[in-house]
């Protein structure tokens, strides 16, 4: 399908959104998903207070900042699920122009560092490649406490909101009337340059429940410009393990391998950075112009398009897991009502709620568990099922090898 190509006088792709009955439709099925789930599972340095601790346990510390980082979509300059260069469909968001910003976007990301001085990176390895634009995973045990030295290089403040785990009001990271005073509205909106510690505990209901296996995902995300901020790219994993289940790191005994993979419709329209983003365009369009707003909706998978995400050669590196071992995948979705997602694999299946199964559905802020134990060798595709989703290049790759 070419960009330029049209049905009824319409562009075949934003024809589907223009229609308000779908929109309807897909809030009936979102409605609908949802309800199946429930039934199934029935300034300087400033420290927040810490909560208090509800059994023993470790400490975890990270250290993370918030960093503005070009991120380009499409690294490879192809698409990797045809192995051919980009056709006319997916130049519509992956082909720079004077009037295009084209696969790379000014991003704020969070990123680790090796200490409070926040002057080196802590190099990501290879097992955790696949992570992308996400932030760091944050892996706990049930009874340990975490704490999250953040440091806000953006120009803009942004905060650290976490899900699941155990917090007070000092530490949600997020501004709202909620009734606190100053002492407790640091965490809300951490100014540039300044460093905030936001303080966790993890009791037994941030950790697996039991129909749960032995962990379980949550996320972290900025929440003080919640929308602009996320589509920013302030997004970040949260791993918990039963207690008595987690190795030295936090992750889980029983589960060879861990990977993590967030489902979004990144709107550059709606990102905290898209005004630095349209200032590199030599004839920027108007930011309201219908062709534009389309090519700035990003259909990826941890950052990346038309299967762009590093696969890996071996076993524990990028997408690669190995045959017969127990790979446990952590699934989630963000964004807004175009994101029902349904993540499909090839030639593997998993467990998911209980139940066997090669497809799941993910609504935004969602998170699914799936646990495969691979047996088919071979390079396979992992996609949304979406039809739009698939069009727009919400596809990427794994990897068995024996």
């Amino acid at each position: 399908m070419h960009r330029d190509s049209t049905i009824d006088g319409h562009h075949p792709r934003r024809r589907i959104r223009s229609l308000p009955a779908v929109s309807l439709v897909a809030t009936g099925v979102a409605l609908a998903v949802l309800a199946f789930y429930l039934v199934l599972v029935a300034a300087s340095q400033t420290t927040a207070p810490s909560p208090a601790s509800d059994s023993g346990g470790m400490t975890r510390t990270y250290y993370i900042a918030a960093d503005h980082e070009a991120w380009n979509y499409a690294p490879d300059g192809r698409n990797d699920i045809t192995g051919q260069p980009f056709d006319d469909t997916a130049n519509t968001f992956v082909a720079a122009g004077p009037d295009r910003i084209g696969s790379t976007y000014l991003k704020s990301l969070y990123r680790e560092y090796t200490d409070d001085t926040f002057r080196t990176l802590k190099p990501r390895p290879a097992a955790w490649e696949h992570l992308g634009f996400l932030g760091p995973v944050i892996h706990a045990e049930v009874g340990d406490r975490v704490r999250l030295v953040f440091k806000n290089n953006l120009d803009r403040p942004v905060s650290i909101h976490m899900h699941g785990l155990k917090y007070d009001k000092g530490a949600e990271g997020a501004p709202y009337a909620d009734g606190t005073g100053v002492g407790q509205q640091g965490d809300d909106a951490v100014p540039p340059g300044s460093v905030y510690t936001y303080e966790y505990s993890v009791p037994e209901r941030a950790g697996p429940a039991p129909m749960d296996g032995s962990s379980v995902m949550w996320m972290y995300h900025s929440h003080t410009d919640e929308v602009r901020d996320t589509y920013s790219g302030l997004i970040g994993p949260v791993i918990v393990t039963k207690k008595g289940m987690a190795r030295t790191d936090g992750s889980p005994k029983d589960v060879d391998r861990e990977l993590v993979t967030v489902f979004q419709v990144s709107d550059e329209n709606n990102s905290a950075d898209v005004s630095a983003n349209m200032a590199g365009l030599s004839a920027p369009p108007a930011p309201d112009d219908e062709e534009f707003v389309e090519s700035n909706l990003m259909h990826n998978i941890n950052g990346y398009v038309f299967g762009n995400q590093p696969l890996g050669t071996a076993p524990g590196e990028g997408m690669t897991v190995k045959a017969a071992q127990h790979v446990r995948w952590y699934l989630m979705a963000m964004g807004t009502e175009v994101d029902l997602h349904t993540p499909h694999w090839h030639g593997n299946t998993v467990v998911a709620n209980g139940m066997r199964t090669d497809v799941t559905a993910l609504l935004p802020a969602q998170m699914v568990i799936a646990d495969m134990t691979p047996d088919a060798p071979g390079t396979w595709l992992f996609h949304c099922h979406v039809n739009d989703h698939i069009t727009a290049g919400m596809l990427t790759r794994y990897q068995v090898l024996s």
